[in-house]
């Protein structure tokens, strides 16, 4: 009789849908909106990632062309009207306005100090950019883990709601609300760890390039 039974629940769980669409019909209304949450969350990190990608590889690639030319032109005021009306590169658009500064200065015994303030404005100006969206990256590695957890224990209390009322403890009763439970936690795992570690990785591009741009005003200033 137990043997019947065992092979009868066997049976059930084999024949139950255990594919990722098949989990994400069969969970019920709370374990779905946590599903489609860490399922947005994870698509746009990716985004921003392969955006911040992007990004970093064409302004430090900006930089460099920038700082080449910079340095062989004939003289900083020389080399400011020769820009184009319209930039995007953040160490040109540092330079272009840290001119207009000098250039609108008619004293210049106050301008190292007014020029320093205005590097400095403009750095963090510069850097609000670049930094964009960093917070998103860090709340979706901070919190995707628990919003998983979440589902988790929720499909977990489904499955025992579901042996309760069948008084059944076989596999074909169980195994499908343990793995929609499961099914959540590996979707906070995966929202979460290429977040945390994209966040960290173009945090420490930020500062780097914030470097650059600091290492670019002091000479700048220098020549000024």
């Amino acid at each position: 009789m137990e043997a019947d039974i065992t092979s009868q629940a066997v049976g059930l769980a084999s024949n139950t849908d255990f594919s990722i669409i098949g989990l994400f019909l069969r969970a019920d209304i709370i374990v779905k909106s946590v599903i489609i949450i860490l399922i947005a969350s994870s698509v746009y990190s990716w985004a921003i990632i392969f955006d911040k990608i992007i990004m970093f590889r064409k302004i430090n690639k900006n930089a460099e062309e920038f700082e080449e030319k910079f340095w062989k032109s004939k003289s900083a005021e020389t080399f400011y009207n020769s820009l184009p009306a319209t930039i995007d590169d953040p160490m040109a658009k540092l330079f272009k306005s840290s001119m207009q500064t000098v250039m609108k200065s008619r004293s210049r015994s106050n301008l190292n100090e007014r020029l320093t303030g205005t590097l400095e404005v403009n750095i963090e100006k510069q850097m609000s950019v670049v930094d964009k969206n960093y917070t998103f990256l860090a709340s979706v590695g901070s919190t995707a883990p628990f919003i998983g957890l979440f589902g988790t224990v929720w499909g977990i209390m489904n499955s025992f709601q579901s042996i309760a009322i069948s008084r059944n403890t076989s596999l074909a009763i169980v195994a499908p609300g343990i793995a929609e439970a499961l099914f959540a936690t590996a979707l906070g795992l995966l929202a979460a760890i290429p977040a945390v570690v994209a966040y960290n990785k173009f945090n420490n591009d930020s500062k780097k390039y914030s470097q650059k741009l600091e290492n670019f005003s002091k000479r700048f200033i220098s020549i000024i």
